[in-house]
């Protein structure tokens, strides 16, 4: 798509917003509904969580390749359509097998959104720099924001759509999915790319292209982690018999911080080295899980106390920061690892690694959890649900040691 043929940085930033908004209104809930709801175990809840990442995450690259086939206008208003489905499946699902396809969808729907939504910013960022090349926060950063300003209202208005049950939530959410399909469809450009057979050909350069699938793989945890909002977070917070208010809340808490924080943070990570900057990030990461992996210590599943969603607290703190570290320097960097070779392809390869990460790690987690809920003894329990995260947490420390090591190219 050429610069003529963009949208604008409004457009893109507000159908941010807007998606964040449908999505975390329903999704932090998923595990709460399925597991009061649908009485299903922490191990088909993992599977559940990690195959709508993977359909979403993991098939990124189908959304590139599909972009370059037809086009981003045509691929994003498809996307757009399949959540809806999505949603409506969530919204009406009443056995595991129905909730894991329902959730697919909705991956789905975004696997062909999100390429073609974050290509059009690196193109917009790009086009940023030649023109002024001064400009303090690339649009990445902003792009962040815009996202968070979606996520911090969504838990609210999730948490006030719960009172009317999950089905009635996620059907109020597919309506909006519907109304912004419409929008798209209005809104966005006309790709004026032909359709071409040879898109394949970019996938093998991607494939052959080994700085790039290094960082990819180092990268990959982010996911993982991020996701840990949606099982690790429940869990701790059902631990200490804390109710869903404070899942909203701290859902919140983790958007505020980034609508706050995001772009002083970047200001500052500019100035790093993006080696250095992955790795402050990752390291955050880590400390999140092992201030999970403390919970034991300060309250127990009997009883509520004050201190006791302390580590949940931390967690949601540390992941959040060390998101806002990494990832706009993460997403900055793969237009120059791309070059001249289509940026859709290369923003799928690096999400469905992740996915991949995600899928196999929600689903050890959740037979963890599983096994740690059957042991007898209450002090036995809490030492195995503290060594579970201690393992989560190597995960991103590994990826702390690979940034150590990789050769990364320079951001401007």
């Amino acid at each position: 798509m050429h610069s003529s043929r963009l949208p604008s940085r409004r457009i893109v930033l507000g159908i941010q917003m807007t998606f964040n908004l449908g999505f975390y209104a329903v999704v932090p809930f998923l595990a709460t509904h399925m597991r009061d709801h649908l009485l299903m175990s922490a191990t088909a809840i993992g599977l559940t969580l990690g195959m709508r990442s993977f359909s979403q995450q993991g098939m990124f690259f189908l959304g590139g390749l599909l972009a370059q086939r037809f086009g981003y206008r045509r691929v994003m208003i498809t996307g757009c359509a399949v959540r809806v489905l999505g949603y409506l499946g969530l919204a009406v699902a009443g056995t595991p097998a129905q909730m894991v396809i329902s959730a697919c969808l909705t991956g789905l729907g975004g696997a062909a959104f999100s390429p073609c939504l974050e290509a059009l910013a690196a193109q917009l960022e790009r086009e940023d720099h030649a023109v002024e090349r001064r400009r303090r926060h690339g649009i990445f950063a902003h792009f962040a924001v815009a996202g968070e300003l979606g996520a911090v209202a969504g838990p609210l208005l999730g948490g006030l759509l719960m009172r009317g049950g999950f089905p009635l939530a996620a059907i109020l959410c597919a309506g909006m999915f519907a109304v912004a399909t419409a929008v798209l469809y209005a809104g966005l450009p006309a790709d004026d790319r032909r359709p071409s057979a040879g898109v394949l050909d970019g996938w093998r350069d991607v494939l052959r292209d080994r700085a790039f699938l290094a960082f990819a793989l180092a990268y990959g945890s982010y996911l993982f982690n991020y996701n840990q909002l949606y099982l690790a977070l429940p869990a701790e917070l059902a631990r200490i018999a804390a109710g869903e208010a404070w899942l909203a809340w701290l859902f919140v808490l983790a958007s505020a911080l980034v609508i706050l924080l995001q772009l002083p943070i970047a200001a500052l990570c500019a100035r790093w080295q993006p080696r250095f900057a992955l790795m402050i990030g990752f390291a955050m990461m880590s400390s999140a899980f092992l201030c999970l992996a403390a919970g034991p210590c300060l309250g127990d599943a009997h009883g509520f106390a004050d201190l006791a969603v302390l580590p949940a607290v931390l967690f949601t703190i540390l992941l959040s920061l060390g998101q806002m570290c990494a990832v706009p320097v993460a997403m900055s960097l793969l237009p120059r690892f791309a070059g001249e070779r289509p940026l859709p392809l290369y923003y799928g390869v690096l999400a469905s690694v992740g996915g991949a990460m995600t899928l196999f790690g929600n689903i050890l987690l959740g037979w963890a959890h599983d096994w740690v809920a059957r042991l007898p003894a209450a002090g036995e329990s809490g030492a195995a649900f503290s060594a579970q995260w201690c393992l989560a947490a190597l995960l991103p420390a590994c990826s702390v040691w690979a940034f150590s090591r990789l050769a990364l190219p320079a951001r401007h």
